[in-house]
C-alpha cells in the first residue's frame, strides 16, 4: 500500500505540491505570530531586569520606562536635581545613577551617565576602561567604533538636521560586555560633561524650582532637556546657548541639592523590602517611581489584545485554507474515480480505498505542517534579527511546550479533514465509476 501511495504523489505531483504549499503557508502564519510575541515579552522582560527601580518627574510611567530603560526618544518632564543628592545620601540605596539624554552620534544614542553604572551594566568591560574624565566615553557592545576613536555629539539626530557641538570631542576609553539591552548600542558619556556642553551648570538650578516644569528629550529629538533649561533663562534670540567643557576635568560625582535638572535616575536599591519603600516614598509630589517589570505587565496586556487579533486573522486564514482543501479533494476525487473503481474491480475492499486515499491526504497535509513549522520560525528569526538590530533588546526565539499541543491541534484537524475523501471515495459505486 506505501509503495502505492508514494507512486501516486509522484504521479500526482503537481497537485500534491499546492496542497503542501497551501497549508505550509497557512501554518507558518500562527507559528510567527506566536513565537514573535513570545521573543518580545521575552526580549524585553531581559532588558528590563537590569534595573530595579526608575525613578523620574510625574507623568506616563510607560514613557518613563521606555525612554530610560529601552532609550526611546521622547520628551520626558526634569524633576528638581535634589532628587539625586538625596537617593545619593539615602542609606537604603546601593547606588544612584542619574541619565541624561539628547544627543546622537552616528545613529547611536548618547546618554549621559556615571561610572557606577558604566560599571554595573554589564558586569564589567569586555576591553578598555571607564571614563575618568570629562572627554572620554564607554560604548556599548554593539557600537561599531573602535577603541580611541572620536565621538562628536550631535544635538539631536543628522535626520531631523541636528546640529554638531563644537564643544567638545569624546574619546572611546572602553567597550562594555553585551547586555542583550538596548544599552547595547549606547555610548555612556560623563553626565558631568553633557550638563557642562549644554550650559546647565549646578550653581544655576540651586536656588530656582523652575527646571521641572521643562521637558528634556532623549534620543535623537531636536528639543533636549538642556536647552529647556536655557530657554527659561535670559536667551531669547531663538539661538540655542551651549556651554563649554575641559574634555581633561577630572569627574565630580558628589551629588549635592543644587544639581541641574534631571529626566531619570536608575536606583539599585540594598533589599527588596527597601525597593518598595523607595517606591512609595517616591511616588508623591513631583516624582514618580516605578518598577520597570510592573510597567512591562501592563504593555503585555496590549499585547495580548494585538495577539488575539493576529491569531484571529490567522485563523481565519487558516480556515480558508481548510475550505480551498476541501474543494481541492472534491475536485481530485472526482477525477480519480476510474482509478477507483478499478482498484475496486480487481478486488480491493472498501476499506482498502478508505486507507489510501486517507493516508495520501493526511501525509500531505502533515508534510505541510511540518513544514509551515519550520517557515514560521524561519520568519520569526528574521523579524527578530531585524528589531535586534535597530533596537538592541535580544530577541530569543524558540519553541515552547504549548506549541506541541498547537501542532496536536492542527494534526488532529488533519487527520478529520483527511476522512473527507477518503468517505467520498468509500462510498463509490466501481460500476458507476467505471462508467463514468
Amino acid at each position: 500500500m506505501i509503495r502505492f501511495i508514494l507512486s501516486d504523489l509522484r504521479r500526482l505531483w503537481a497537485g500534491s505540491l499546492v496542497v503542501v504549499l497551501l497549508v505550509a503557508l497557512a501554518t507558518a502564519l500562527g507559528v510567527s505570530v506566536v513565537l514573535q510575541e513570545r521573543a518580545l515579552r521575552l526580549g524585553s522582560a531581559r532588558a528590563a531586569d537590569k534595573f530595579d527601580l526608575v525613578i523620574g518627574a510625574s507623568g506616563s510611567e510607560t514613557q518613563l520606562v521606555l525612554s530610560s530603560v529601552f532609550l526611546q526618544p521622547s520628551p520626558l518632564p526634569l524633576m528638581p536635581g535634589e532628587v539625586l543628592g538625596k537617593l545619593a545620601a539615602d542609606p537604603r540605596v546601593d547606588w544612584a545613577a542619574p541619565i541624561g539624554f539628547g544627543d546622537s552620534f552616528s545613529g547611536y544614542p548618547i546618554v549621559g551617565t556615571t561610572t557606577m553604572l558604566a560599571q554595573n551594566l554589564s558586569g564589567g568591560l569586555a576591553e578598555g576602561k571607564i571614563f575618568a574624565r570629562e572627554g572620554e566615553a564607554v560604548i556599548g557592545a554593539a557600537v561599531k567604533l573602535s577603541l580611541g576613536g572620536e565621538i562628536k555629539p550631535m544635538h539631536g539626530s543628522l535626520e531631523e538636521g541636528g546640529e554638531t557641538h563644537t564643544e567638545l570631542v569624546y574619546h572611546i576609553a572602553g567597550r562594555l560586555r553585551p547586555t542583550g539591552t538596548a544599552w547595547d548600542r549606547a555610548i555612556l558619556v560623563p553626565i558631568q560633561a553633557v550638563w557642562h556642553i549644554h550650559g546647565m551648570e549646578a550653581e544655576e538650578h540651586a536656588e530656582d524650582g523652575e527646571q521641572h516644569e521643562h521637558e528634556a528629550v532623549s534620543g535623537t529629538d531636536n528639543t533636549e532637556h538642556g536647552h529647556a533649561h536655557e530657554k527659561a533663562g535670559a536667551d531669547h534670540d531663538g539661538h540655542q546657548h551651549h556651554g563649554e567643557a575641559d574634555p581633561d576635568a577630572v569627574l565630580d560625582e558628589s551629588w549635592t541639592a543644587g544639581a541641574p535638572g534631571l529626566p531619570a535616575i536608575l536606583v539599585k536599591p540594598k533589599t527588596i523590602a527597601d525597593a518598595y519603600k523607595l517606591r512609595q516614598d517616591y511616588r508623591s509630589g513631583n516624582t514618580v517611581a516605578v518598577f520597570p517589570g510592573e510597567v512591562l505587565t501592563n504593555l503585555y496586556a496590549t499585547l495580548g489584545d494585538a495577539k488575539q487579533i493576529l491569531v484571529t486573522v490567522a485563523s481565519g486564514a487558516q480556515a480558508l485554507v481548510a475550505a480551498s482543501l476541501v474543494l481541492i479533494t472534491v475536485i481530485h476525487i472526482g477525477q480519480r474515480r476510474r482509478q477507483i473503481g478499478a482498484l475496486r474491480a480487481f478486488g480491493a475492499p472498501r476499506g482498502a480505498i478508505f486507507g489510501i486515499v486517507w493516508l495520501e491526504f493526511f501525509f500531505l497535509v502533515a508534510v505541510g505542517i511540518a513544514l509551515g513549522f519550520a517557515l514560521g520560525y524561519a520568519a520569526a528569526l528574521i523579524l527578530s534579527g531585524m528589531f535586534s538590530q535597530t533596537s538592541g533588546i535580544t530577541m530569543p526565539v524558540g519553541f515552547a511546550r504549548e506549541d506541541a499541543g498547537l501542532a496536536a491541534v492542527l494534526l488532529a484537524f488533519a487527520t478529520i479533514l483527511a476522512a473527507l475523501p477518503a468517505v467520498l471515495a468509500y462510498r463509490q459505486s466501481p460500476a458507476q465509476a467505471l462508467r463514468a
